[in-house]
């Protein structure tokens, strides 16, 4: 018998990985479909349950293959009713999973990577540097993990509605190991979810979002914080290599020969730096031409951050001009703050190959001095 190190771990595998997968055993393609189902629908983790699975393929799959979920560290529970999950990937890494329960759905924000290779300076997440891409089985896996605890069945009582790739990391930056999983959501043998109930949410690397209209092509937001060139590099230095002139033609190419669809643009408010009259304007003006939703977002304050949150007075008459110009403008709520599960606060733990943490902490040291 192989090793479990050998050993396949069938959650990396959509269905069209499963299919060439028994193909190359000599099986009929429909073997993927009934293991999905097993995996995905029933949550079984074993291969003795799989009844309509003969004896003799059910012993292969034992020696070759496994179904080797992430590992749940430490759960929480925020008095709003938000979930988060703590969950080891390996030795020395864990990264975040959020549930958020609301009155017409509940959302699960999912990770991608541990830590970020963009270094976003709102963002707490990447101020912990990053080490790697997460597998097809990991960012999967926290969604079966999030199934399990919250007692979901993908035909039966749900509670996760809509799935958000808004967690640690940047989603367009692990393409293949992302789409891979968001097959898997969005397959009626496995999780079921529509395309327009799984987000990808992007700091906007071009050449991604148009492959990616190619082969997945479900919702986009695009974390935009900024109306000009000059603000966004501070905020999110990819804005170097993809301006906003780039970002806006891609996303028109996104959505075209799309009825009906829309970009959510999310916008972090942080006083003093994006939130004037003036940026409402120019936001208005970026946006003028794309089917868009603006989705502005109170910045969730961490450790050694200089940002403070735009006042509620300041947000309002942002989205006010915003909303006046014709574009559908909502506030986001902050939820799970008292957890550290609140936007741009995920952090999980990150060996940072990257040294970013490092010498972040000696710039703070610094500073005190």
């Amino acid at each position: 018998m192989q090793t479990s190190a050998a050993k396949i771990n069938l959650l990396d595998l959509d269905r069209q990985s499963l299919e060439v997968f028994f193909t190359q055993w000599g099986e009929k393609a429909f073997r993927a479909s009934q293991v999905l189902q097993w995996v995905h629908q029933r949550g079984v983790d074993n291969f003795e349950a799989m009844s309509n699975i003969s004896k003799a393929l059910r012993t292969r799959l034992e020696e070759a293959t496994e179904i080797r979920l992430p590992e749940v560290v430490m759960e929480q529970a925020s008095r709003d009713g938000t979930r988060k999950w703590l969950i080891r990937v390996d030795g020395g890494n864990s990264v975040e999973t959020v549930f958020i329960p609301e009155d017409d759905r509940g959302t699960l924000c999912i990770s991608s990577q541990v830590g970020c290779t963009l270094n976003c300076s709102f963002c707490s997440t990447a101020q912990q540097g990053f080490n790697r891409n997460l597998s097809t089985a990991e960012i999967i896996g926290q969604l079966f993990v999030a199934y399990r605890a919250l007692g979901d069945t993908p035909k039966g009582e749900r509670r996760i509605s809509n799935v958000v790739m808004m967690g640690m990391g940047e989603p367009l930056l692990n393409f293949d190991n992302v789409v891979k999983a968001m097959n898997i959501m969005i397959d009626d043998f496995a999780y079921g979810l529509s395309k327009r109930r799984v987000t990808l949410s992007t700091a906007g690397v071009v050449p991604a979002i148009d492959r990616l209209r190619e082969v997945c092509h479900v919702s986009l937001a695009v974390s935009l914080h900024a109306p000009d060139d000059a603000l966004r590099e501070q905020l999110v230095p990819l804005n170097k290599k993809y301006p906003i002139a780039e970002l806006m033609a891609a996303c028109r190419r996104y959505l075209d020969g799309v009825p009906h669809r829309k970009i959510t643009f999310e916008y972090v408010m942080l006083a003093g730096i994006n939130d004037t009259p003036k940026h409402a304007r120019e936001l208005v003006k970026v946006l003028a031409d794309i089917p868009a939703k603006v989705n502005l977002i109170p910045f969730n304050p961490f450790p050694n951050t200089s940002y403070t949150c735009s006042s509620p007075e300041v947000i309002k008459v942002f989205r006010d001009i915003v909303t006046r110009a014709g574009l559908v403008t909502v506030t986001r709520k902050t939820r799970g703050d008292d957890i550290d599960a609140a936007c741009g606060q995920l952090v999980g733990r990150v060996m940072d190959r990257t040294r970013r943490s490092q010498r972040g902490a000696a710039a703070g040291a610094r500073g005190l001095e």
